[in-house]
Order: C-alpha cells, then sequence, then structure tokens
C-alpha cells in the first residue's frame, strides 16, 4: 500500500512538472492546458491553480454521468496544478528554439512517466479521463469520440481565450500515447498473484 500510494503522489507531482515544462517551452500545449492557459490569461490567475479548479469542476459533471471519484481522482486535482504553479515559478521561459523544444521533449517524457507511475497505482483515474469513461458507460458513445468531443471543444475554447496552440501541441498528440505505452508496464505496481485454489474432497 505506502508503494502504491508513494507513487500516485511522485506520479502526479511529476505529472504537473511536465506540464509546466511544456508551458514554459512556449510551442504549444496540449488541449487541457490551452484551456487552462486560455482562461489563466483571462482571469489573471495562476495557470495551475486554473488547472486545480477546472479539474474540479470536471469532477462536478461525474454526477450525472453516475461515476463516483477514488482517492487517485481527489489527489490528482489538488496535486497537478499545484505542482504546475510551482515549477512555473522556477522554470526558464526560453525564446532560443533548440531550447524550447528541448524542454517541450523532457515536458512529453515526463508527462508519460508520470502517468505510467499514478496510473500504475490503480487508486481511480483522474478526473479528466473518468469524465470519458463516464460517458462511454452512460451513452454508449465510444472512447475515442468521447476524448475527441471534449478534448477538441476545450482545445478551440482556450485556444480562442488565448491559450497556445502549435507544434508542442501536435507532438504531445503523437508522442503521450507510445511513451505511456512503454511506461505504464514498466512503472506500475504488480498486481497481486492469485494461487490457484485446488478444490477440497470431502
Amino acid at each position: 500500500m505506502f508503494s502504491r500510494i508513494t507513487r500516485l503522489i511522485v506520479g502526479l507531482a511529476l505529472y504537473g512538472v511536465g506540464c509546466a515544462f511544456t508551458v514554459a517551452a512556449g510551442l504549444g500545449v496540449d488541449p487541457w492546458t490551452v484551456f487552462a492557459q486560455g482562461i489563466s490569461r483571462v482571469s489573471g490567475i495562476g495557470i495551475g491553480w486554473i488547472t486545480n479548479i477546472v479539474g474540479l469542476g470536471v469532477l462536478l459533471l461525474w454526477i450525472p454521468l453516475r461515476q463516483k471519484p477514488g482517492v487517485g481522482t481527489i489527489a490528482n486535482i489538488l496535486l497537478v496544478g499545484t505542482s504546475m504553479q510551482v515549477a512555473l515559478g522556477v522554470l526558464p521561459h526560453p525564446d532560443v528554439f533548440w531550447v524550447q523544444a528541448a524542454m517541450l521533449v523532457a515536458g512529453v517524457v515526463l508527462v508519460a512517466v508520470a502517468s505510467g507511475l499514478y496510473i500504475g497505482a490503480r487508486f481511480g483515474p483522474g478526473p479528466r479521463d473518468g469524465l470519458m469513461t463516464g460517458m462511454h458507460a452512460r451513452f454508449g458513445w465510444p472512447i475515442w469520440a468521447c476524448r475527441l468531443g471534449v478534448e477538441g471543444s476545450v482545445l478551440v475554447l482556450g485556444w480562442m481565450l488565448g491559450g497556445t496552440v502549435g507544434i508542442g501541441t501536435v507532438v504531445f498528440a503523437l508522442g503521450i500515447g507510445p511513451l505511456v505505452h512503454v511506461a505504464l508496464p514498466l512503472l506500475a505496481t504488480p498486481e497481486p498473484s492469485r494461487r490457484a485454489r485446488r478444490p477440497v474432497r470431502v
């Protein structure tokens, strides 16, 4: 249990740091961060704090979908945006392309490693992932359609509000899936083995 909790906390904190790297790179970010960044620019509230607030708002959408949050869901809302906000306070914001590109790649890799840790801890999905699976369970829509519809909507809204859409958005979209596919089996907590029970003869 202690190992799983450690993986959850480290993974979520590292996820926020990885997102901060992509924001600081300035080449474009993932759809949900575009959305948070757009709201941040309009409201003047830090992007990390907005990420937490958006996570809470998404969690409220679980109610009509009859989804139940887990420990990992609540921890996600509290830790990801907070670690992002802290990291953005210390990270450089370069204007040299090769440095920006290096930070972007580092950020995507960090997010993938973090995903392997916190998903592999098996404490429940984050609020955004739970929204997709909840829509799938409630309405029967394919997961890909739920993800495309939701992430496409927040991407457009965030871009209209001033969020950064660019090559980094494409790199994240194309790279995160394969990287998580590699990271998850390497970093996930091993499932407890179940010994086959022999039938008892009477």
